[in-house]
């Protein structure tokens, strides 16, 4: 007898990101919060040493794996909302009545949700805007807005200035400033040689759509601010050209997946080799030799000729080939969309009425020994955030992740000295973050153990019960939104995403039919259209594992963008097979007339090119 399959909205709540442990960044997390709070006692400002420690805790949050120089955007943009948001928070909570308070919050949250459409960096910083925000409204002292504001980017800016000044393990071999590129550009090779292996066998999808991950990552690193004013560096120039000459060989690779006939096992060999001379910033050595029976693997071979020669001139390339920039008219849309406008209304609706709700408890006579409220409007903001798994998922995780970590906390308070041991709990908490964040349960539960030893160490008196009927009422006020219809079409972020995909993947079509020789622009819009079409299929996968009566509205979805995705892969084989032979075989045209054939039965408007 065969068992019933878990539903994808419980099944959800138990994933866990695998990987290595980033001990760089629990090296960083163990130095952070904890001496923060140090500080702040010995220097006899215990409040500003408390939100020191708030900061640096969500700046940890966000310090994932990735380059230096694009943790500053990924870190400081997050941080400078916060401050924001705190000294916001701070003023109005000390100038307003609770209703003009509520609804000036709410007002906030309509703001920071529909800018958090726009993208991870936009999300976060909305979620740190208002997270501080709650915190200075609800957190009264006697320090003012702006000095409040000021301890929150000194806890921050610590936690980002140990990101850009400590080597990670391994780094100091070679130039430790750009380990964390030189590392995604390597994952790069590694992806097409992976993807090159598995022409034509079971894995063969799953190795494109990785290929299409470490581009994107790498796409990400590369980006990062400039520290000076001109080119940069040897080292900056060489990596740029070492990731534009991976862009043809991607190409190739994703052409071989089309035709989906398996290739000679020596072909994979050149693609690691170069992996490996970027991992060791070194010269490429003997290549395989070549192997040029059809057109994708000789455009495979020249491809990797032309990554020896790039390797060996060490070239900057050309600016263009890290994609198009999406720049203020593409937030503006995002956050003004469908997408924008439905999470916009839910984060309000959630943020306002936890808000009243929690100022009205704060008021009765039965709200508990502790006078902050901030609690219940902080974890609706999380609970409400879509890119941290589907509702039910969320609401689950943080449910019980709060419960553990009251009890443990409530062990530890009977036990630990004061206020030595909740100092060495913050910064243990701190060091434990970057491994938690790979299960939201597991980092809400650390979380909330370094947040109730803050609030202890700041003078107030043990809060974990009160701590988790806050919390189990937000989760209930946020299942509740979540479910309630709003303006428009539900689901709008997922079809907004999709129309995005669809644009991109038409004017990349465009450009490859129309037979353009600007190599470098094809390869920025196919860059695009990959990228927007695995953002819609991440949108497409959270909201299938939502419950039932929300994941029907985007039913069909997941077949939308496995169309569009043929309709990528087949744009890209056609323009290997024009470089090559200048015409499009019968399966190509046959290909792209179906995919696009399907696309418009399914409701997706995409015009035929007339070379179609």
């Amino acid at each position: 007898m065969s068992r019933p399959a878990v539903p994808l909205w419980l099944a959800h709540a138990f994933r866990a990101q695998r990987g290595p442990v980033p001990w760089s960044a629990v090296c960083r997390g163990a130095l952070s919060a904890g001496p923060l709070l140090a500080a702040g006692l010995l220097a006899g400002q215990t409040a500003l040493g408390v939100i020191a420690a708030i900061a640096a805790m969500l700046v940890g949050i966000n310090d994932r794996p990735g380059s230096r120089r694009a943790s500053v955007k990924r870190l400081g943009v997050p941080a400078l909302a916060g401050a924001l948001g705190l000294l916001l928070g701070t003023y109005a909570g000390q100038g307003l009545a609770a209703v003009p308070l509520t609804l000036a919050l709410t007002a906030l949250g309509l703001v920071a949700g529909g800018v958090s459409a726009v993208g991870p960096v936009a999300s976060a910083a909305g979620t740190q805007l208002l997270v501080a925000a709650s915190v200075g409204a609800g957190m009264p002292a006697a320090e003012s807005g702006w000095l409040r504001a000021v301890a929150f980017l000194a806890g921050a800016g610590w936690l980002l200035v140990l990101r850009l000044a400590l080597p990670s393990p391994g780094s100091l071999a070679g130039d430790f400033r750009f380990d964390g590129e030189r590392q995604a550009v390597a994952d790069v090779y590694d992806a097409i040689a992976a993807l090159v292996a598995a022409v034509g066998g079971e894995h063969a999808t799953a190795r494109r759509a990785a290929l299409t991950a470490a581009l994107d990552h790498a796409q990400d690193a590369l980006a990062g601010p400039r520290l000076r004013r001109y080119a940069g560096s040897a080292a900056e120039r060489r990596l740029h050209a070492r990731f534009a000459a991976a862009l043809p060989l991607a190409e190739a690779a994703t052409a071989l997946y089309w035709v989906g006939e398996p290739v000679p096992a020596r072909a994979a060999e050149g693609p690691r080799r170069l992996a490996a001379a970027v991992r060791g910033d070194t010269g490429t050595g003997p290549l395989p030799a070549p192997h040029r029976s059809a057109p994708a693997q000789r455009a495979l071979d020249d491809a990797l000729l032309g990554a020896a020669d790039a390797f060996d001139r060490g070239e900057g390339a050309h600016r263009g080939l890290l994609g198009r920039r999406r720049g203020a008219r593409h937030a503006l849309r995002a956050a003004l969309g469908a997408g924008g406008r439905e999470y916009g209304l839910r984060v309000a609706l959630c943020f306002g009425a936890s808000a009243a709700i929690a100022q009205a408890l704060h008021h009765s006579r039965w709200y508990g020994p502790h006078t902050h409220w901030y609690w219940l409007p902080a974890t609706a903001v999380f609970l409400v955030k879509p890119d941290l798994g589907p509702l039910a998922s969320r609401v689950l995780c943080r449910a019980a992740g709060t419960v553990l970590g009251a009890v443990v906390f409530a062990g530890f308070a009977a036990l630990l000295p004061r206020p030595a041991g909740l100092i060495v709990l913050v910064a243990v908490c701190g060091a434990v973050i970057p491994v938690a964040t790979r299960n939201f349960a597991a980092l809400t539960a650390v979380v909330t153990v370094l947040v109730l030893a803050l609030v202890m160490a700041g003078g107030e008196p043990q809060a974990s019960v009160s701590r988790i009927g806050e919390t189990l009422l937000a989760c209930v006020l946020v299942l509740v939104v979540g479910h309630l219809p709003m303006p428009g079409e539900r689901g709008g972020g997922v079809r907004a995403r999709l129309t995005a995909a669809g644009g991109a993947a038409h004017a990349y079509l465009l450009h490859v039919l129309g037979e353009s020789g600007d190599r470098a622009e094809r390869w920025a819009l196919r860059r695009e259209a990959y990228r927007t079409l695995a953002e819609a299929r991440t949108a497409i996968a959270l909201a299938a594992a939502e419950l039932p009566a929300l994941a029907r509205h985007t039913e069909g979805t997941d077949a939308v963008a496995e169309v569009l995705e043929q309709l990528v892969d087949t744009t890209t084989a056609c323009a290997v097979h024009l470089d090559d032979t200048g015409r499009l075989t019968p399966r190509h045209l046959h290909q792209l007339r179906e995919a696009l054939g399907e696309l418009e039965q399914r409701g997706m408007r995409v015009p035929v090119p007339a070379a179609a």
